[in-house]
């Protein structure tokens, strides 16, 4: 099941709305395909590339992957992708390189095998000598920051082609090779700009009055006509598709990123929830509204037979059901998407969020309040030990995962018996590698479970808010207000690394062997 749960005026549904592609005759088949294509990893670490694995006419399987032509101590992983869809399938492979590895450049090559199939891609790796660093708080990647201060305040990035695009307020576009030296480029309008991505050999950027931007190389930027004023948030490229949302429930969907085509919702309504089960999507959001597409481009409003003033929050499919829940308790059903039924949840609570998962539905909301169905029909309310708002829940590894206001996470193995597993903070962020869950917050919180079910609160160097967190060439990095930058190894041990600035930071990344943090102003940080 595949259920996404949005808030406010965010992303909206950007990474679902894609559309099936279809094959064409001829045998099964796939084409390969490597984005960057070439890597520099120091030697004792690691870089990552992204394979797409378009299949053709029907194709499915696993694919069992290789390098050619590498020398001893370089690997890769994972070694094998599975295609069980018509729709390519992205997957981030990581190439190590041990210490004992000579520096130079080294022509390599994918190899993907799948029957009598073989395909393969080109892959440059330079491996180069580890830079200078030294004890306490320098050297290191994360460690030791650089400030790039551009200017304004910089709200998107993103990296293809072997380059970082970052995007702001009053048009602002720079561009980067290296995450390091920063030139900013002419957009052609002084909008702001709220969203950028990169994909079919272009990126694209989006913003204020429907503003769209492309540009081949990042450089040379080219105003398109997106046929609307809505402010757009974000843009996203999947299965051959760009698909941007914004305000008022807009969508538009490109194929090339020039020509754009407003898909027709039947509402301004704003869109909180969507789900996608049995050949359909659905999409609920404020005043009752309902909305549904085969395809994602062509959406016909429903009836939901509620009142303009409930909102419905979210959405979910399972035992040949829709089930989507609102404000004061609302529980609407339905087995085609088209015809709804209002069902007696027992509970005056605003619900937010809905799951299924082991044979049962499990709805959450405001005051910890927790429902569970075997048929979606028949409700019964469940104790949850917490008066906390619960905003989320959902099912995987064999246990139910409720998550909401003041940091609180709740698991269940049956959804009757409950858990709280932490008490505190909230939070902003979370990531999950190297076997790890790490979650920021409010305070400087930090904490850490290796299977989402026992989360261990970390020592903290800092009370200030941490707003994002990822992972990189062995290290944990956070980020936050005023500057605040930590580091760790494991997740668990956590040092404080000296700010180059005192503004906030609200996002951090990895990719070409580099941290790239941004935040107010038009800050950039680059590590190393």
């Amino acid at each position: 099941m595949k259920t996404l749960r949005l808030y406010g005026a965010g992303l909206l549904a950007a990474l679902l709305l894609a559309l099936a592609a279809c094959g064409g005759g001829g045998s099964p088949n796939f084409t390969l395909s490597l984005n960057p294509t070439s890597l520099t990893v120091q030697q004792g670490a690691s870089g990552q590339t992204t394979l797409t694995v378009t299949p053709q006419n029907g194709f499915t399987g696993t694919v069992s992957l290789s390098l050619v032509g590498a020398p001893s101590g370089v690997t890769l992983s994972p070694t094998s992708v599975t295609v069980s869809g018509s729709s390519p399938v992205n997957q981030t492979l990581t190439v190590s390189v041990a210490g004992s590895v000579a520096t130079g450049t080294y022509n390599l090559q994918v190899r993907a095998t799948s029957g009598s199939l073989t395909k393969t891609a080109n892959l440059s790796l330079t491996v180069s000598a580890p830079g200078g660093g030294g004890g306490g708080g320098g050297g290191g990647a994360g460690t030791t920051w650089t400030v790039r201060n551009l200017g304004n305040s910089l709200f998107g990035v993103t990296y293809g082609n072997g380059l970082f695009v970052a995007v702001g307020s009053g048009g602002a576009i720079l561009t980067s090779r290296d995450g390091e030296t920063w030139t900013a480029r002419t957009s052609g309008t002084s909008n702001g700009l709220f969203g950028v991505t990169y994909g079919n050999g272009r990126f694209v950027a989006v913003g204020d009055d429907g503003a769209i931007l492309t540009s081949r190389d990042g450089v040379n930027w080219t105003g398109q006509t997106s046929g609307t004023s809505s402010l757009l948030f974000g843009v996203t490229y999947e299965n051959g598709l760009f698909v941007a949302v914004g305000s008022g429930g807009a969508i538009l969907t490109s194929r090339d990123g020039e020509t754009w085509t407003a898909r027709t919702l039947g509402t301004g309504s704003w869109l909180f929830g969507v789900t996608y089960e049995n050949g359909l999507f659905v999409a609920v959001g404020c005043c009752g509204t309902i909305l549904t597409s085969p395809d994602g481009v062509n959406w016909t409003a429903q009836t939901s037979g509620t009142s303009d003033d409930l909102d419905l929050n979210g959405v979910a499919y399972g035992n040949g059901l829709f089930v989507a829940v609102g404000d004061d308790g609302a529980i609407l059903t339905s087995r085609d998407g088209v015809n709804w039924t209002g069902q007696t949840s027992g509970t005056s609570d605003d619900l937010f969020g809905v799951t299924y998962g082991n044979g049962l539905f499990v709805a959450v909301g405001r005051r910890g309040a927790i429902l569970t169905s075997r048929d979606g029909v028949n409700w019964t309310g469940q104790t949850s030990g917490t008066s906390s708002l619960l905003f989320g829940v959902t099912y995987g590894n064999g246990r139910f995962v409720a998550v909401g206001d003041d940091g609180a996470i709740l698991t269940s193995r049956d959804g009757v018996n409950w858990t709280r597993r932490t008490r505190g903070s909230s939070l902003y962020g979370v990531t999950y590698e190297n076997g790890l869950f790490v979650a920021v917050g409010e305070y400087g919180a930090i904490l850490t479970s290796p299977d989402g079910e026992t989360w261990t609160a970390r020592t903290s160097p800092t009370s200030n808010p941490l707003l994002g967190v990822t992972y990189g060439n062995g290290t944990f990095v956070a980020v936050g207000q005023h500057g605040t930058i930590l580091t760790s190894p494991d997740g668990a041990n956590w040092t404080r690394q000296t700010p180059p600035t005192g503004n906030w930071l609200y996002g951090v990344t990895y990719g070409n062997g580099r941290f790239v943090a941004v935040g107010d102003s038009g800050i950039i940080l680059t590590s190393p």
